[in-house]
């Protein structure tokens, strides 16, 4: 086991999960995040089916600093009820897992 996770967000456009990605990188809460293509979404809320577009991003992180770095996205975030959810990491090259520990305040 690596120890590390990647934290999976996803934002209701580009400028959100630009923002909140400079934020929590630059307060050591995360390593990097991976800003991705903005997808198509299709979701149930509030009884109805609902479509969007909206932009997903991968945060990393190690496991141990995961739920600060999920409250720090769910504060600052737009939804009401926001998608994050954490996967595991099983393997890493150790030179990345290193600097993912030493990046995001768990060296």
């Amino acid at each position: 086991m690596s120890g590390l996770v990647s934290v999976f967000a996803v934002f209701g456009n580009a400028t959100e999960a630009e923002r909140i990605a400079r934020e929590v990188v630059g307060e050591g809460l995360a390593a990097c995040a991976n800003i991705l293509g903005t997808c198509h979404s299709v979701y149930r809320w509030q009884g109805q089916i609902e479509e969007a577009k909206e932009v997903p991003a991968i945060f990393k992180v190690t496991a141990e600093r995961a739920e600060a770095l999920i409250e720090a996205i769910a504060g600052r975030h737009s939804y009401e009820v926001p998608a994050i959810t954490v996967w595991q990491v099983d393997r890493a090259l150790e030179a990345y897992a290193a600097w993912v520990r030493q990046e995001s305040g768990s060296a």
